[in-house]
């Protein structure tokens, strides 16, 4: 299976914050649209980095409530991974686990098309396995 099943089942929506948002405004977003992360770009759509729930957590330790009114620069990714809607599901999940983040942009040449999560892939792979699980069982089944 490849990416391009996720992003057909989940929808290619990405949401994203301008690297001029505040972390306070980009917590209010990760809570209003019901994420884990956004991408930070700019006006020409370029991913400038990510910030995720874990980057504001370790924000918060580092800076205290001093955080929330600072740029969402202040604590993103900025060296973003991506993977393509043709790669397997089982090679984007271990370059996940790999690099321990969880949340991947999807490019297909210059566009991005979708984001996925480690919980997108995990909820797929899942699926997987119980459809197997029902073949193997009507087979045994079948034999009797």
């Amino acid at each position: 299976m490849k990416i391009a099943d996720i992003l057909e089942a989940k929808g290619r929506v990405v949401h994203s914050v301008r690297p001029s948002s505040t972390v306070a405004q980009v917590v209010d977003r990760l809570g209003a649209v019901g994420v884990g992360a956004l991408l930070v770009g700019d006006e020409q759509v370029a991913i400038r980095g990510i910030v995720s729930e874990r980057d504001v957590v370790r924000g918060l330790r580092e800076h205290g409530a001093a955080l929330l009114e600072m740029p969402v620069t202040a604590v993103l990714t900025s060296q973003v991974r991506t993977c393509t809607p043709q790669e397997s599901i089982a090679l984007v999940m271990a370059r996940m686990t790999t690099g321990r983040f969880r949340h991947l942009p999807v490019v297909d040449g210059r566009a991005l098309v979708g984001m996925v999560s480690i919980g997108d892939l995990v909820k797929h792979r899942v699926r997987e396995m119980e459809m197997e699980t029902g073949v193997l069982r009507d087979v045994v089944i079948a034999r009797h």
